[in-house]
C-alpha cells in the first residue's frame, strides 16, 4: 500500500526543522526526513531575497532532504514558497540509488540574483 501524497525535495529554508514544522503546521519525525542528492543543479540566490533557488549546473550537486507531504501541510508549504516557485519533478539519489519522481520547488532562471 502506497502512502498518499508526494515526495518533496527540501534544499533551502525548509531544511531548518523549526521553520519546516512552523510553516507546515505540524512536526515530522526524524525518520520521515531522508537525506538525498540532486545532481546537475546548484543553489543560487533568488533575486531580491536571501532565499535559495536551483539552477542547472552540469557538475553541480545539491544535498537536501526528502519528505512525503499531503493535505494541509503540503498546501501550507506551497503557500510559504509563494508564486516565485513551482513544484517540478526531478530524479535524485536517496541512499545511493536513483529515485523519482520527487518534486522540488523551482524558480524560473530569470529570477536568479546577478553575481
Amino acid at each position: 500500500m502506497t502512502t498518499p501524497g508526494i515526495e518533496v525535495f527540501l534544499y533551502g529554508s525548509l531544511l531548518d526543522r523549526a521553520v519546516l514544522h512552523a510553516k507546515a503546521g505540524r512536526r515530522f519525525p526524524a525518520r520521515a526526513l531522508r537525506p538525498a542528492r540532486l545532481r546537475g543543479w546548484r543553489r543560487a540566490r533568488l533575486r531580491g531575497t536571501p532565499w535559495p533557488m536551483l539552477v542547472r549546473d552540469r557538475g553541480g550537486l545539491v544535498e537536501g532532504l526528502v519528505l512525503r507531504l499531503a493535505g494541509a501541510p503540503l498546501r501550507r508549504l506551497m503557500a510559504y514558497e509563494g508564486p516565485a516557485y513551482r513544484l517540478r519533478p526531478q530524479r535524485l539519489r536517496i541512499g545511493g540509488r536513483d529515485h523519482g519522481p520527487v518534486w522540488a520547488w523551482m524558480a524560473h532562471a530569470s529570477l536568479r540574483a546577478r553575481p
